[in-house]
């Protein structure tokens, strides 16, 4: 017979929603253009299901889940829409990369503390903005019609 054991966790180290409400950074949503070219990157509406759920208090996907989160990861460079594709972009989702791994680390690490966590997570929320803003200013820019005299 297998005795179930639980682990009592800590409630000052619980992250809430409402932690997570209280980070501060603006919150760039794709304008309805860039997000009408969105629709077939699969890998952009996982990625964005994930960021829903952080902003949830929710990080189960990168709890011990690190086949996963590297999938998401080379799918979203793999697969980039022809619009998006830019070298501007491919650095936004180099530094988005970088805040997932960093996260994914600290979230299965016993040791992180909670303002640990909430800056990583917050750097998370930025890098992921920062990516939506860079797409709607490349849809933005490439449809200015410059007349030439």
């Amino acid at each position: 017979m297998r005795e179930l054991t639980t682990v009592k966790t800590n409630d000052s180290l619980e992250i809430k929603e409402k932690d997570i409400s209280k980070i501060k950074y603006t919150d760039y949503i794709l304008d309805t253009r860039t997000e009408n070219l969105m629709i077939s990157w699969e890998a952009y509406k996982q990625l964005s299901e994930v960021i829903n759920n952080v902003k949830k208090a929710d990080l189960s996907f990168f709890q011990n889940n690190n086949k996963e989160v590297k999938e998401l990861l080379v799918n979203l460079k793999q697969n980039i829409p022809n619009d998006v594709d830019s070298s501007s972009i491919l650095s936004r989702i180099s530094a988005l990369e970088t805040k997932i791994l960093k996260l994914e680390s600290l979230v299965n690490l016993s040791t992180t503390s909670k303002k640990e966590l909430l800056v990583n997570i917050q750097d998370l929320l930025i890098a992921f903005s920062n990516l939506n803003l860079q797409m709607n200013k490349k849809i933005e820019n490439d449809n200015i019609i410059i007349e030439k005299p």
